[in-house]
């Protein structure tokens, strides 16, 4: 009876190399667009790959690879930090409350996976850190009074050519020479030092407390009755921008404030900052509409009958709040679905990488 040939060594070795291949190929080209928390679990597959996720260029390739917002930072006055999930199984940190850091804190501006929090009690220093990893670093003493609640921007834009963490830390603070005017200064990673801008901006309403963002080199604030203020980092010089509703955001590359009436979400775009001193009928906007989003709110519970606002938003997702429970709407498959409950003033999106502080 012919029980047939065994199969050579060489055809043997030939399937081993094809699978080493394949091996190879998901950990150089795949691992590094995962986020921290999965990559943390897949240090357990085997002893290559543990190894390749706990190197420093590693590390920073996966920072220059994963940007996607992963959850949000939430916090009630007096309270630890908490944090929410976009996708449980992907996305998380090991210390939502951030004890690693040596004092309590509160939460105040992120961007790219860095997180700035602010000591709450002493000299009320700020920190900036990685929940993903850990890691953290006191910043030195500002030169200026920031205030009690300050309104800091985080600017951090990950380069291959780095691999130390380069960023920039933007405070607008009330100015101690005119009542009705704002300054700025500026804190460099690569300086380590601050820096007070000789810009003054004018003008006679406050600053909302919420997050700044920061678009190809100019920062912008909200401040009451529909105004932001915006500085530009290299020429220091700002300005006031008029009609502006809703939250701000960042949409493929462009300023956009979103707004909701109800269920239905308006994303605006700033259009022309000028248009205030076009000439008289002339059709310049300052903002120009760009989407509706009718969300389905029949499938997102009780929470559905409350006024819900947009506390986040880029050009995948859109991040709402009623007061109580968060709901996200998926820009892609146009689905809205519940994250749960997050009871607080302070909500700050976070992007779940390995970047090194």
């Amino acid at each position: 009876m012919d029980r047939g040939k065994r199969p050579s060594k060489s055809i043997l070795g030939g399937n081993n190399k094809i699978y080493m291949d394949l091996k190879d190929i998901i950990r150089e080209y795949t691992l590094p667009f995962l986020p921290a928390k999965s990559l943390f679990r897949f240090t357990g597959v085997c002893r290559d790959w543990k190894k390749q996720i706990s190197t420093p260029f590693f590390s920073h390739s996966q920072s220059n690879s994963f940007h996607s917002v992963s959850g949000l930072f939430y916090q009630i006055a007096g309270d630890p930090p908490s944090f929410i999930s976009l996708d449980p199984k992907a996305y998380g940190v090991p210390d939502p409350s951030l004890k690693f850091l040596p004092v309590p804190v509160d939460i105040r501006a992120s961007s790219n996976g860095l997180l700035c929090c602010q000591a709450r009690t002493g000299d009320k220093a700020y920190y900036m850190c990685n929940p993903a990893t850990k890691m953290w670093q006191k910043l030195p003493k500002p030169e200026a009074d920031h205030g009690i609640d300050p309104a800091l921007v985080v600017i951090f834009e990950p380069s291959l050519l780095n691999f130390v963490a380069d960023y920039k830390l933007v405070c607008a603070f009330p100015s101690t020479d005119l009542d009705d005017g704002y300054e700025f200064e500026i804190y460099s990673s690569a300086e380590g030092c601050w820096s007070v801008s000789r810009e003054i901006c004018l003008g006679d309403r406050k600053l909302l407390p919420s997050p700044g963002v920061h678009v190809n080199g100019i920062v912008y604030w909200q401040m009451k009755h529909s105004v932001l203020v915006a500085f530009d980092l290299a020429k220091e010089r700002s300005q006031l921008i008029y009609g502006m509703k809703g939250t701000l955001c960042v949409m493929q590359g462009k300023l956009c404030s979103v707004s909701m009436h109800g269920w239905t979400v308006t994303v605006n775009e700033l259009s022309n900052v000028y248009s205030n001193t076009m000439e008289m009928h002339s059709k310049a906007r300052t903002w120009v509409q760009k989407r509706l989003i009718n969300l389905d709110h029949s499938r997102l519970g009780p929470g559905a009958c409350k006024q819900p606002s947009v506390v986040f938003a880029d050009s995948d997702t859109v991040v709402i709040h009623d007061g109580t429970t968060i709901f996200s709407y998926d820009m892609k498959t146009k689905e809205t679905s519940a994250l749960g409950n997050a009871v607080g003033t302070r909500l700050i999106a976070y992007v779940n990488n390995l970047v090194h502080v």
